[in-house]
């Protein structure tokens, strides 16, 4: 089902049947890149991921886990890419798997997606909470309820969904300008005294490191789980400007422009401690320290106080980013009646920000859920929220990442066969859904040490039965509507704008 080019997001109403859309030309280039972005955290990958690969993974070869999961990604981005550049829509992976393997494949895809991002969130509130309690505490001494910082970061989210894409691209711009600056202040210090009590070494980005250690599966799973949500350039193509060059360009910038970084402050934070020190100090009481260490000696201590303000920070940005990801799967999934009463709820638009503005609400009311779930459990909020939902999470949205891979073999053979290319719709793809493939059975096989002292938890164990339930449902409700109410089916993963329609 299209909607006609022009007509304001106020106008649309369900009476004609048409849908409500998002604001168009709302956000450029530099929007979607810090979108994307955003959803990766760096400082939290980099802060909260490499110690542990450092200690429990494959040890000094963690920048070459990263340098191997950009090259694996890249490969699938070549193929998402091409795609892109044929549909635009904001259900991403629900519209690009339901044109390729078709409708059924795609409800299961989509309500795979929209789960992983609806987790996503308070996962991400979990550790955001940690860190605030934990900084403030340390540097002030006054002692905050965990919970008040969870509160305060439901609301921030809410509203940035609220007002549209143009506010939180502007915050997120912020917030990651600061993070993003603050990492490479260490790494460059470093790199300009010449590396640390080593020099520089050479062994940290090493390909054949990224496959030694006490568990080089771990490491490399680490690896690709600081880039969940890059693939989230797609869900802006409808509010971007011309997003055929947009999200394609915005997508390999995410994709090389975060690998490079990751690589290079990985390999610095190691080399400015010095190897075996940097082993030392991810496995110390205090891992943090192997980037708080050559931050004070290269930087000063005003960097590490800095840098844990920005941690707080960080990991806001990257919440509020996944709400913008779920409220999307919510909207696009709603506007299509998937249930008739969600097209009159989810999947309508503010009528004066053109935002999913209920469709946040939802959002954030199942992620107050969540979190209150967690904390009657006696959960830890980052021990067991953050841990927990972030590897169920993840499992999920890599399944769609694989899925959407075999996806474009298909969908260039059967739509369009005068672009099919050995390597762009082809090579690339084939080998992009098989490292995926791959990269799930690395969670599954590590989820154990992954999820550390939650490594006994029912919801660790229930994590790949609730993908499986997940996507059995959305098979099972599309094929019931491919039965029951055909015209409902046809919709299924098809609506796109139609200035941006598949050709």
């Amino acid at each position: 089902m299209a909607v006609d080019e022009g007509v304001a997001p106020a106008a649309r109403t369900d009476a004609d049947g048409t849908v409500h859309r998002l604001k168009p030309n709302a956000v450029g280039l530099l929007g979607v890149v810090f979108m994307a972005v955003a959803t990766a955290a760096p400082i939290t990958a980099m802060t909260g991921n490499v110690p542990f690969m450092v200690s429990s993974g494959n040890g000094i070869g963690a920048p070459a886990s990263y340098l191997v999961a950009m090259v694996v990604l890249a490969i699938f981005s070549v193929g998402f890419t091409s795609m892109a550049k044929h549909i635009t829509s904001t259900g991403a992976f629900y519209g690009f798997i339901s044109y390729g393997l078709g409708r059924t494949v795609g409800l299961a895809s989509g309500m795979l997606a929209t789960f992983a991002y609806v987790v996503f969130e308070p996962a991400l509130i979990g550790i955001f909470s940690t860190f605030a309690t934990t900084t403030l505490k340390d540097q002030t001494g006054l002692h905050i309820p965990w919970w008040t910082f969870a509160i305060l970061m439901l609301a921030v989210n809410a509203m940035g969904t609220w007002f549209g894409v143009s506010v939180a691209e502007k915050l997120l711009v912020v917030l990651l300008a600061t993070e993003v600056t603050v990492l490479a202040a260490m790494a460059i210090s470093v790199a300009l005294h010449g590396g640390g009590p080593d020099g520089f070494t050479f062994g940290p980005v090493n390909p054949v490191n990224a496959f030694q250690g006490t568990s080089a599966g771990l490491g490399l799973f680490f690896a690709f789980w600081s880039w969940v949500g890059f693939e989230s350039t797609a869900m802006y193509g409808e509010e971007s400007r011309d997003p055929k060059k947009i999200i394609p360009k915005a997508t390999m910038v995410s994709v090389l422009g975060v690998g490079v970084f990751y690589v290079f402050v990985s390999w610095m934070a190691i080399t400015g401690n010095g190897e075996k020190e940097a082993v030392a100090a991810a496995s110390s009481a205090n891992p943090l320290a192997m980037f708080f260490n050559p931050t004070e000696q290269y930087v000063g201590h005003w960097a590490v106080v800095v840098m844990q303000w920005l941690m707080i920070t960080g990991s806001l940005a990257c919440g509020m980013a996944f709400h913008n990801c779920a409220a999307r799967y919510m909207y696009a999934l709603g506007r299509e009646g998937v249930l008739p009463s969600l097209k009159r709820t989810v999947g309508r638009t503010h009528e004066r920000h053109g935002s999913p503005h209920i469709a946040g609400l939802v959002q954030t009311v199942v992620t107050a859920v969540l979190l209150a779930a967690f904390w009657i459990a006696g959960k830890d909020p980052y021990t067991g929220t953050y841990v927990l939902l972030a590897i169920l999470g993840t499992m999920a949205i890599l399944v769609v990442q694989a899925v959407c891979s075999f996806a474009v073999l298909s969908y260039f053979r059967s739509h369009h066969p005068e672009s099919r290319h050995w390597f762009r719709t082809f090579t690339a793809p084939l080998v992009g859904g098989v490292a995926m493939l791959a990269v799930v059975v690395l969670l599954v096989s590590n989820m154990g040490v992954a999820a550390g002292p939650e490594s006994g938890s029912l919801v660790l164990k229930a994590t790949p039965w609730l993908v499986a339930l997940v996507a059995a449902t959305g098979i099972g409700y599309a094929q019931y509507l491919k039965r029951r109410d055909p015209s409902r089916y046809a919709l299924l993963g098809r609506t796109v704008l139609e200035e941006t329609k598949e050709r």
